[in-house]
């Protein structure tokens, strides 16, 4: 992400779909990559304890069963993804990084007592338009027959945006005499991807499973089940339910939760009991070493000496 993209080397690297996007926008190439390894690497920590760890994302873009059949899984890293995209380009747009945009819009109004409108806010206005371009480019060109997983993946992404959207809030810097906050310079910026992904996965968890249906002139999304909510623009939703992720199956995308690390005295998803499945686990005693006895040392530093202990594993059968 860190190199100059150019359009017979780095472009023709992509689906057909984004190949002319990149062409006409090799600037922001480096932010989209960057934003497709943060989302790589928010995936697997928010999921870290759960029987899906999202270690499959690892493959892209060779996806496995798992982010291709329409599951709720699917939902979360096609969201997070077009969450990541949009954030990624207005950041890129308020640090300068980018010549066809600057900051974001100032807000009419007072941000407050003691406040005034300075900085440089998110263009998110410019994320949301171009990422939006280049993540549903691939979907929107799918075949007939897989017209409802392009409408899930759509929509998805748009729940992702969504949230992305909702986070902009006012973010100040005080100054004045020792921290004293007489005077305050406001700007909007957005939450971090950290935050996003946790409230996306909130919605994971609660995500409805829907058919695509044809209702009056046009298809909509409908809950399978007849008592489940109807389906909101900040609902994920996905088509077929996803496996228990226990054993391996590959047809699945399952890769099974053996020699996972567990923990005993955890009541919530990384409990032995849950994350193992029932099968047990095995005990083990392994010596770490960490920094230790820290102290300050004038001026400026900090010395610590190596310490070693002993902590005990549990990994599941």
């Amino acid at each position: 992400s860190g190199v100059a993209w150019n359009e017979s080397q780095h472009c023709r690297l992509l689906v057909p779909e984004q190949l002319q996007l990149c062409r006409r926008n090799l600037e922001v190439m480096p932010s989209i990559v960057h934003a497709a390894r943060r989302t790589q690497a928010l995936c697997q920590q928010t999921f870290a304890d759960m029987r899906w760890n999202c270690s499959s994302i690892q493959r892209a873009p060779r996806f496995g069963p798992d982010l291709l059949k329409g599951t709720r899984e699917a939902a979360f890293v096609h969201a997070l993804a077009a969450a990541a995209v949009a954030h990624g380009i207005a950041r890129a747009c308020a640090s300068g990084e980018l010549p066809l945009c600057s900051c974001g819009p100032g807000p009419p109004g007072d941000p407050g007592p003691g406040g005034s409108w300075g900085g440089c806010g998110d263009n998110l206005s410019y994320g949301l338009q171009l990422g939006a371009a280049f993540a549903d480019s691939s979907a929107k060109s799918s075949t007939p027959r897989a017209h409802g997983s392009r409408a899930v993946s759509l929509h998805n992404s748009a729940v992702g945006r969504t949230v992305l959207s909702d986070s902009l809030d006012i973010k100040c810097k005080c100054h004045g005499v020792s921290g004293s906050c007489s005077v305050k310079t406001c700007w909007k910026g957005l939450s971090s991807l950290d935050e996003i992904a946790s409230d996306l996965k909130s919605k994971y968890l609660a995500a409805i499973k829907v058919s695509h249906r044809l209702m009056g002139p046009r298809k909509q999304l409908i809950p399978k089940e007849m008592d489940a909510r109807p389906v909101t623009e900040t609902d994920l939703v996905y088509l077929i339910n996803s496996p228990d992720y226990c054993t391996p199956n590959l047809q699945l995308g399952s890769l099974g939760t053996q020699d996972r690390q567990c923990n005993k005295s955890s009541v919530g998803s990384a409990s032995c009991d849950l994350l193992c499945c029932g099968r047990g686990y095995n005990t083990y005693t392994e010596e770490v070493e960490e920094r230790c006895r820290c102290r300050y040392r004038w001026c400026c530093s900090v010395v610590c000496r190596t310490c070693r202990r002993r902590v005990q594993r549990h990994v599941c059968k």
